[in-house]
C-alpha cells in the first residue's frame, strides 16, 4: 500500500498483504495535532516501511522525559504523516488519513474515549479504553508488529 502528503512531493510505501487494521485515538494532543476529534493510525515494521522525498521533524519529548516521539510532516503542505516511539523501536505509527486508499482501513479500538468529542457515538463492537491500552491488548486487535527490545544503556 502507498500512501503520501498533499501536495505529492512526500510519498511513503508499505509491504503488506491486506490493508493494516488502525486504532482511533480520542486524546487531546491527537484531537490538536489532527485538528479533528480523532486520529486514526495503522503500526508497521520500519523493514516495511519505506518514504520518499524530504520530511519535516518534530521531537516531542514525553512530560517525564523518558522517551521520545519524533513526528515527520510533508515540511511544504504541513501534512502529518507518521511518527516513531523511543518507547517502540522498529515500528513506524502512520496517520491513516495519509493512505492513498485509506476508505479500505478498519478502525478495531478506541483509547482515550474519557477525552471523545460528546457528539461521536462509538460502535460498540470495537473495544475502547477510557485511557491508553494495554499494549500487547492493542497490539493484537490491530496485527501489529511486537515491539523490539530497547537497546542497553
Amino acid at each position: 500500500m502507498e500512501g503520501g502528503c498533499r501536495c505529492g512531493r512526500v510519498r511513503w510505501r508499505i509491504e503488506c498483504e491486506q490493508p493494516p487494521r488502525t486504532y482511533a485515538c480520542h486524546c487531546s494532543d491527537c484531537q490538536t495535532w489532527s485538528g479533528s476529534a480523532f486520529s486514526q493510525q495503522a503500526i508497521v515494521a520500519r523493514e516495511r516501511f519505506e518514504c520518499v522525498g524530504d520530511v519535516g521533524q518534530f521531537d516531542l519529548p514525553s512530560a517525564d522525559g523518558q522517551r521520545t516521539s519524533i513526528q515527520f510532516a510533508c515540511p511544504t503542505c504541513f501534512t502529518r504523516l507518521y511518527n516513531t516511539n523511543s518507547a517502540r523501536p522498529g515500528l513506524v505509527v502512520i496517520r491513516a488519513g495519509t493512505f492513498d486508499a485509506s476508505h479500505e482501513l478498519t478502525i478495531v479500538a478506541h483509547i482515550w474515549t474519557k477525552r471523545k468529542q460528546p457528539w461521536l457515538i462509538i460502535d460498540d463492537r470495537w473495544p475502547t479504553w477510557q485511557e491508553s491500552a494495554p499494549q500487547a491488548e492493542l497490539f493484537r486487535l490491530i496485527d501489529a508488529p511486537p515491539v523490539k527490545d530497547l537497546p542497553p544503556n
